[in-house]
């Protein structure tokens, strides 16, 4: 699976490069920061919605390709920052053996208990 995600960032950076009439990813970065980060959020209330349509009927296809979506432009995003998955994975793979209470606290996130 990182093999994909490798793949992605090599693309991504490729036409973060490329003409913006004939790329998507590279008319985004033209286009800024602010546009990226909105299609991160269109994506994410997609996300939800897809999850809330999906809940209870077995059926995940809408909601697999939502969530795609947004871990597209999410990797979009890194890219536009000069940051790519890996950053992610690593963060990841350094919280492998915490507990998610443990590892909010690390950061100094309230644990929502008083």
């Amino acid at each position: 699976m990182n093999d994909i995600l490798q793949h992605l960032d090599l693309i991504l950076a490729q036409r973060k490069q490329a003409d913006p009439e004939s790329s998507y990813v590279a008319s985004l970065h033209e286009k800024g920061l602010n546009r990226i980060l909105e299609k991160v959020g269109e994506e994410a209330t997609e996300v939800i919605l897809a999850a809330k349509d999906s809940a209870g009927e077995g059926d995940n296809t809408a909601l697999v390709g939502e969530v795609a979506d947004l871990w597209f432009h999410t990797l979009v995003m890194l890219s536009h920052l000069d940051t790519g998955s890996a950053a992610v994975l690593e963060c990841l793979q350094d919280r492998f053996g915490l507990s998610g209470l443990e590892e909010k606290a690390a950061r100094g996130e309230s644990t929502g208990t008083p």
